[in-house]
């Protein structure tokens, strides 16, 4: 069978581009290996509700956040908003919905499909994918391949562009019933307690449904990110003691790339895009919003590319839209990481400080890595505190 575009993967990045593709005309495939889109959660959905209605995912689609939390060993803190501005996805309802979206614009579907091998003429230019699905083995021909992998970046990895992720983040979560649950408020733990190298978090669904996770560097950190979570909910620490009964209903866990934009995001017939080339966001490990973003710009170039034998000159607009957008954020981000795994508990206590000084729209600006030097001057003059110049000059130095 032949196809203009082949795509690995069902998850945002995925199913943002066979949307987009498909929607300019071109005759696409994508291939999830799973039994359905979002089967198996692997991210805490935590993302901006400005961000997913441009995307044509409106607020049935997830709970809206206002308030955000910070807990230390031994300080707390809020910073409470104007209005909503973060939110907490119902993952497995806005990937279907992504799914609907891409079969509606005429994009094949096909589900518990995996792809097994992947080589490519040099001659031809016909990328050819071996796959693997309910009705049998069969080969798939296309002359574009749209890497949505994941952290796997199976097809990459496969082609030998590309080694494993080194440096990564480790997050295992309960979806649970709970007796009291502050649905408008995120809420993140820091210290030893809760990660030795990351952080825990509460995520409101709903009234009495909630998402409590640990994530942990690796390699920074040997420990079990299961054996953690579970210590929390056993033990009940801070702020779980107050949230009455806790009853896990789903268990989730899932690996994010943590170490930057990969060196290439393209190559003759093969697109990158989503966890497969880094685009996340090093300070929350959030990257749906990326993913959808760069999914749609990789089916448009994609399909622009087509005419060209989507060799590389003709995909070089996705490389540079993916810099210049993303590289010196994640980069500013993980300096700033670098400093927060780097420090105790009692430093953990003095940094949510730093961060409390913050008004709402600094602090947004600053959890979405949205660093630009004029806003990051702005806050460093309007907090002269020691600590927090010594913070923004991190971001702010190359």
């Amino acid at each position: 069978m032949r196809y203009d575009i082949a795509i690995v993967g069902g998850g945002p990045a995925g199913l943002s581009a066979a949307y987009s593709a498909s929607k300019q005309g071109a005759k696409v495939a994508l291939f999830e290996k799973d039994p359905s889109f979002g089967h198996n959660v692997r991210t805490s959905g935590v993302s901006w509700i400005r961000e997913m209605e441009n995307y044509g995912i409106s607020k049935e689609y997830y709970n809206p956040i206002r308030d955000f939390a910070f807990i230390s060993p031994n300080n707390e803190i809020k910073i409470s908003g104007k209005e909503n501005t973060a939110c907490v996805l119902d993952v497995r309802k806005t990937y279907q919905l992504l799914a609907s979206k891409a079969a509606a614009a005429g994009a094949d579907l096909f589900v518990k499909s995996q792809v097994t091998d992947i080589s490519r003429d040099s001659l031809t230019k016909i990328n050819t994918l071996k796959i693997t699905s309910m009705s049998g083995p069969e080969s798939i021909e296309s002359l574009l391949v749209i890497d949505a992998s994941g952290f796997s970046s199976f097809v990459a990895r496969k082609l030998g562009y590309v080694t494993e992720w080194r440096r990564y983040g480790a997050g295992a979560e309960y979806e649970c019933y709970c007796d009291k649950v502050d649905k408008s408020t995120l809420t993140l733990m820091v210290g030893s307690m809760y990660s030795e190298a990351g952080y825990a978090w509460v995520f409101p669904l709903s009234e009495n449904r909630v998402r409590i996770g640990v994530g942990i560097g690796k390699p920074n950190s040997p420990e079990d990110p299961i054996r953690k979570l579970n210590g929390l909910i056993v033990d009940k620490i801070n702020p779980l003691g107050n949230m009455g009964k806790i009853q896990p209903l789903e268990f989730h866990i899932g690996l994010i790339p943590n170490q930057g934009l990969r060196a290439k995001s393209i190559y003759d017939g093969l697109i990158l895009v989503g966890d497969s080339v880094g685009q996340a966001n090093p300070l929350v490990l959030e990257g749906i919003r990326y993913a959808i973003e760069f999914g749609r710009l990789a089916g448009k170039v994609g399909v622009e590319s087509l005419s060209y034998g989507s060799n590389l000159d003709s995909l070089k607009p996705y490389e540079v839209a993916n810099k210049k957008t993303l590289e010196k954020k994640i980069n500013s981000a993980l300096k700033v990481q670098a400093r927060w795994l780097g420090l105790s508990d009692t430093e953990w206590d003095k940094e949510i400080e730093i961060i409390k000084g913050l008004n709402i729209d600094e602090f947004l600006d600053f959890i979405k890595s949205d660093f630009t030097p004029s806003k990051m001057l702005r806050v460093a003059l309007n907090h002269p505190k020691l600590l927090a110049k010594q913070l923004f000059n991190i971001v702010i130095k190359k």
